[in-house]
């Protein structure tokens, strides 16, 4: 028996005006219908510049980015398009602005344009060029599940796709597919010391699939944006670490099928949910002292 799923994924370039940005993600998602997409999702920030690579939030006045509460004018407009393409629509991020904070906002609608939910980025980044501390309150509405009639939905956004607790907590509430919204690529004139960071990023969600017998599907953003080049490479693995489809470097839907009874008997056969040793794990959750640093 087989349950399949086809999946576009939006990997797209982004400019200074929100509202083109908002109306090229719109005609994309109709690409990726058109071409048999069930469930489609746009990148981390899809409506802004990458204004994180700014060490200065003051900048962010002069510039044309949307800081907006959810309900919104983007909310709205993104119900509508998952709606008009009768999909499920997982809406990358927006910035939002709450009572509480400022927040990298990922919200998912059904193919009614309900909004099932949404997901408030965790894990904030603040490495160079990647200043997202500067901007963004850390999430606080926990990992959320959406059961949909296209199988079972997690989100994450980018940063947190280094956090292995992130995927398992999301597997361990029943997603059948995680999807990472994310923007990253090179900072120019910067050296990969460490080895191929494209390769580490793609291979460190692929341990997450196969840990967790679920599908994952990371959508990142490409082009070049002042000192950012991303890299696109927008990906899908299966629950057996299988890579199913990879973007190029530039703006295209990236399209696969996957089969989620495949994960169920990746899940089934394998065990690793079935042999965990939760009673073993406390450090696991212990505050951290020792790497917690001064900026």
């Amino acid at each position: 028996m087989t349950q399949t799923i086809t999946i576009g994924l939006v990997q797209m370039m982004m400019g200074p005006d929100s509202a083109r940005n908002l109306a090229r993600t719109t005609e994309l998602v109709r690409q990726a219908r058109m071409q048999g997409a069930e469930i489609v999702c746009l990148p981390e920030l899809f409506t802004t510049p990458y204004f994180a690579q700014y060490a200065n939030p003051e900048r962010i006045e002069k510039t044309d980015i949307s800081i907006e509460p959810i309900p919104g004018d983007t909310e709205r407009r993104l119900s509508e398009c998952a709606i008009e393409n009768g999909i499920i629509l997982v809406a990358g991020s927006i910035y939002e602005r709450a009572a509480n904070g400022l927040f990298n906002t990922c919200m998912t609608f059904d193919r009614q344009g309900r909004m099932l939910g949404k997901y408030r980025k965790i894990h904030i980044p603040h490495d160079e060029n990647f200043f997202e501390q500067h901007y963004f309150t850390p999430g606080d509405l926990g990992f959320n599940l959406y059961k949909t009639d296209k199988g079972q939905i997690g989100t994450l956004i980018c940063y947190d796709q280094w956090f292995p607790e992130a995927a398992r907590t999301l597997a361990l509430m029943g997603a059948e597919m995680v999807f990472y919204p994310t923007a990253i690529g090179l900072v120019r004139g910067s050296e990969q010391s460490e080895g191929d960071w494209q390769q580490a990023w793609e291979n460190v969600m692929r341990g997450h699939a196969i840990s967790n017998g679920m599908v994952v599907a990371a959508v990142n953003r490409a082009g070049n944006e002042d000192q950012m080049d991303f890299w696109g490479g927008s990906f899908v693995i299966d629950a057996f670490g299988k890579t199913l489809a990879r973007g190029g470097c530039g703006e295209e839907v990236v399209m696969a099928t996957v089969d989620l009874d495949h994960g169920r008997r990746v899940r089934e056969g394998w065990r690793f949910f079935y042999n965990r040793r939760p009673d073993q794990y406390k450090k696991i959750v212990e505050d951290p002292q020792q790497w917690k640093r001064a900026d």
